[in-house]
């Protein structure tokens, strides 16, 4: 394809690094150590996701959001009173979230260097709390790649509206790139730019929908690895 240069607005956690398969680890550890007598792991799993949509509400994303929902449901499953020692317990799954090394999905570095020599414009543009995020973007070194860094509350429509307003973008060479098509994919797609949808198989079950068709004039790839990006941009 080698268009001329493109703006690309590119997701992070999942898309540039591992992110929710330590959210799945630590979930895991949570429904063992839970022991439901009378649910099943499966459906105590269906019961925190339905915790964690209220709690996103509340308070946002990050694992200070989880560490709510963990505790929330808890308190709600639990036969037993949740002590300040099972409290702290229960904290520290979240915390274990936060402190993991940062893992590079394979292809990142190269790919990004690839599409600065091409001279496309890139911004990463993540969701979640803000000083989490940040944190994220200097451990992952990849900071330099970017001509700026959007830390969004949430992905949607208006706010990939305000993006191309705010930066001056036109959206016929504005392209998101990410793995999810909750908060990637369908939403970019409904504010009039064009979208690479890159599947990961830990993509957090509640940013999981079905990927929409493009509206007329605008295009949708799916590529099955960041390193593609290469064949196209």
């Amino acid at each position: 394809m080698n268009p001329a240069p493109q703006t690309l607005l590119i997701d992070a956690d999942d898309t540039l690094w591992e992110n929710n398969v330590y959210f799945e680890q630590a979930i895991a550890e949570f429904i063992e150590r839970l022991n439901h007598q009378h649910l099943s792991p499966e459906e105590v799993r269906q019961f925190l996701n339905g915790v964690e949509r209220e709690t996103i509400m509340e308070r946002g994303y990050g694992s200070h959001s989880f560490a709510h929902s963990l505790v929330k449901c808890f308190e709600r499953l639990s036969e037993s009173p949740v002590t300040p020692a099972l409290h702290e317990f229960i904290w520290g799954f979240a915390h274990k979230v936060s402190t993991y090394p940062l893992e590079l999905i394979s292809g990142v570095p190269e790919t990004l260097a690839y599409l600065n020599q091409r001279q496309h414009h890139v911004i990463m543009m993540t969701k979640g709390d803000f000083t989490e995020q940040q944190a994220k973007v200097e451990r992952s070194g990849l900071k330099r790649y970017f001509a700026a860094v959007e830390i969004v509350a949430e992905k949607n429509a208006p706010t990939y509206r305000e993006i191309v307003s705010k930066y001056e973008l036109a959206p016929e060479s504005t392209w998101m790139i990410g793995n999810s098509p909750r908060s990637d994919i369908n939403p970019a797609l409904a504010a009039g730019i064009n979208a690479v949808f890159v599947p990961h198989d830990m993509t957090w079950v509640l940013e999981h929908e079905t990927v929409d068709e493009p509206p007329a004039g605008v295009k949708l790839l799916r590529v099955e690895r960041f390193g593609e990006l290469r064949k196209w941009f």
